[in-house]
């Protein structure tokens, strides 16, 4: 049975500069979640077959994206958006442009300034390790777990911490010096492990329908917290990583995270519903599982829709190249890169090459052409490291992640619930 644990919070010494609230000691109450692993679900006959229309549209999305002519494009875009969403969730703010080119200087080698997109692409690399390390049956481990984090944080202020479980008691809410206010406080650090090696071993059962699994999932590693900073990004990671292994997607990625973000509110409130300190198989208990999944499924299915819109977006704009390209050999410098911009909207001739296979000199005048064509645009007028933007599909990214703040899927209509790009 789920219990609130009662601990003592020792105060500090005074002269510390803190006020008497923040040096205060306390009794607290940190929250010991029930173990998964034997546990037994009951979902209500609608939440159920919320999760049967999620699982249908996330298999139909896969199967879709056989018909593409890339379908890596449509990957590393969703994979890309997926990475920002969970960023944003936990307060990191960068527009999509700044973001890309930052990812070009890294690419180039180049030292970046720009902490926070430093920091969103920690969480693409931590993404596309978790789901590329993950097939259809295989087993997702504690090792698995801790080295996305370590791929998340490496870079950052915080890489001391970087694949880690923590030594210390963290909470959430209240003071940044003191549990004592804390709207929710995880298992102190000695039981972390525990709940990991149970977690995993829940992640490794296909004893419930793949979606349930990856929303119980994601609840419960967010109620352990086991890491300094990171949890929300790795716990969303863990997402795709069970949606992966249970064979639902191989091909894409959806952005649940984008759907998530919009539903901040709701997405938290679902997940405080999970934490209740009664029996597991209590009305209470499966209440808040039962709201949770259905929220869960809810932001599962609408993220395939959008991800369907978006993938026809991206299909009519390289339609629109072609027919501004005119003539051009399938195998021609000028055809790689076209395929490649879609996936990788801004490139230097240096990264086209690497990207294309392409010599140089191919590649120098592939870029010629396409700007020509007004396909590539260059934003700076310099003759060193230039570089070549596809602003269409830049557009259609923000386009993309303004659509998932609306509610209601149109900004026109419903305007955005979060921060979004502007257009």
């Amino acid at each position: 049975m789920a219990e609130l644990l009662e601990l003592w919070w020792g105060g500090l010494d005074g002269g510390s500069g803190l006020t008497r609230r923040d040096r205060a000691g306390c009794h607290y109450h940190a929250f010991l979640p029930d173990p998964l692993t034997g546990r037994t679900f009951q979902f209500e006959g609608r939440v159920a077959a919320d999760v049967a229309d999620a699982e249908r549209r996330l298999t139909s999305l896969d199967r879709a994206a056989l018909t593409l002519g890339n379908t890596e494009t449509l990957a590393r875009l969703l994979l890309r958006a997926e990475s920002v969403a969970s960023s944003r969730i936990e307060g990191l703010e960068v527009a999509p442009r700044r973001l890309l080119r930052a990812d070009v200087a890294r690419e180039e080698g180049a030292s970046i300034a720009d902490v926070t997109a430093l920091e969103v692409l920690g969480n693409v690399d931590a993404m596309a390790f978790a789901v590329a390390s993950v097939e259809e049956g295989s087993p997702i481990t504690k090792e698995l777990i801790l080295e996305t984090h370590r791929r998340l944080l490496g870079e950052t202020s915080q890489a001391q911490h970087a694949g880690r479980i923590r030594t210390v008691q963290n909470w959430i809410g209240g003071s940044s010096y003191n549990p004592c206010s804390a709207s929710f406080v995880p298992p102190p650090p000695d039981r972390v492990e525990g709940y990991l090696d149970d977690l995993c071993a829940f992640c490794n059962d296909d004893a419930l329908p793949a979606v349930a699994q990856a929303a119980i999932a994601h609840a419960q590693f967010e109620t352990i917290h086991p890491f300094v900073d990171g949890n929300g990004r790795v716990g969303r990671a863990l997402i795709q990583m069970i949606l992966r292994r249970r064979g639902l997607v191989r091909r894409t990625l959806p952005p649940v995270s984008l759907v998530l973000a919009t539903y901040s509110v709701d997405y938290i409130a679902a997940l405080r519903q999970t934490h209740v300190a009664v029996a597991p198989t209590s009305r209470e208990a499966m209440d808040g599982i039962n709201a949770w999944v259905a929220l869960f499924a809810a932001a599962c299915t609408r993220a395939v829709d959008d991800a369907a819109t978006f993938e026809k977006a991206i299909e009519t704009i390289k339609k629109g190249w072609l027919k501004r390209l005119g003539s051009v050999r399938s195998h021609s410098a000028a055809r790689a890169l076209l395929d490649v911009l879609t996936g990788v909207p801004i490139v230097t001739v240096k990264s086209a090459v690497k990207l294309t296979g392409r010599s140089t000199p191919a590649v120098n005048d592939a870029i010629a052409r396409l700007v020509d064509a007004r396909i590539l645009h260059q934003p700076n007028a310099r003759a060193w490291n230039r570089t070549f933007e596809a602003r269409e599909i830049i557009d259609a990214f923000v386009g993309l992640e303004r659509k998932l703040a609306s509610p209601a899927g149109d900004t026109v209509a419903s305007p955005p619930a979060r921060r979004v790009p502007a257009r």
